[in-house]
């Protein structure tokens, strides 16, 4: 793509996402635009349209053609005990002082198709803190938070799902938490009971609740650092005095304005603890 197409091209995807703001409520003007323009040139070719033109007719002429964009623009990459070192800090640093607790809430911020809600579910379950916590799962695209509420993920990840759970430290026979269905493996509903499930935007809503822990793992990336800087505001007024903040791998609040608020309990897993 020559130059000058380029950025007509970009010029055309700026006008899509104001106006997708305008019509449906979402806001993507604080996403990484290198990640914006590579996930429509990427739709654009998975769906043989030929220009933006086309694009624009078939995002704002049919609500279901756009719930196929916004799965596309929106980044679901997860799986079941990603990243397993996490999860065993999670049990042995966060979990024994949360049980501390009568009652336990925890937003899992951004929690796409599920896998790490069931993942913390179970964690939950085996320190014996599932019954006493309320856990809010939140996403903008509704419709994968409809797929988080069914439980159902593909038999492929078996293998890393499994070795993912006795890394982080699982004391049970993984197998006792799904069954085998169709190529599919479909996890205890028993274990979201006391999930709330319900669409939350990190870029335009506000606060909803205090939280003992936020899990926001694997988002921020694709966020500009304007919008890291409101999102992790967010999260400092969402959570109670001395409340935990996990976040992704590559993510760090060491360069943010919240640091100032925080204690870091794992550098390398990316857990900090509020520090009032």
């Amino acid at each position: 793509m020559k130059l000058e197409d380029n950025n007509i091209f970009e010029q055309e995807v700026e006008g899509l996402i104001r106006d997708i703001n305008t019509s449906y409520g979402y806001d993507f003007s604080g996403y990484s635009r290198a990640s914006i323009y590579r996930r429509v040139k990427r739709f654009l070719t998975n769906k043989n349209l030929n220009s933006m033109r086309d694009l624009k007719i078939a995002v704002f002429s049919d609500p279901f053609y756009f719930e196929s964009f916004l799965q596309e623009i929106t980044v679901n990459v997860t799986e079941m005990f990603r990243d397993p070192a996490f999860f065993l800090s999670l049990r042995k640093n966060v979990l024994p002082i949360l049980s501390t607790y009568p009652h336990i809430k925890i937003w899992d911020a951004g929690c796409s198709t599920g896998e790490e809600l069931f993942s913390l579910a179970i964690l939950l379950q085996e320190e014996g803190l599932l019954e006493r916590t309320r856990i809010y799962a939140t996403d903008i695209n509704q419709k994968v938070l409809k797929k988080a509420k069914e439980g159902i993920f593909p038999a492929n990840q078996l293998a890393a799902s499994t070795s993912g759970y006795y890394a982080s430290g699982g004391k049970k026979e993984f197998t006792s938490y799904y069954i085998s269905n169709y190529g599919n493996l479909k996890f205890n509903s028993s274990l979201i009971k006391n999930v709330i499930f319900y669409p939350h935007n990190l870029a335009t809503d506000s606060s909803f609740n205090e939280f003992h822990l936020i899990l926001c793992r694997n988002v921020l990336i694709y966020f500009t650092s304007e919008l890291q800087e409101k999102v992790f505001s967010l999260f400092n007024g969402s959570q109670v005095r001395l409340g935990y903040l996990a976040l992704g791998k590559k993510e760090t609040l060491s360069m943010s304005e919240a640091s100032k608020s925080y204690n870091i309990i794992d550098k390398e897993n990316r857990i900090y603890r509020k520090t009032s």
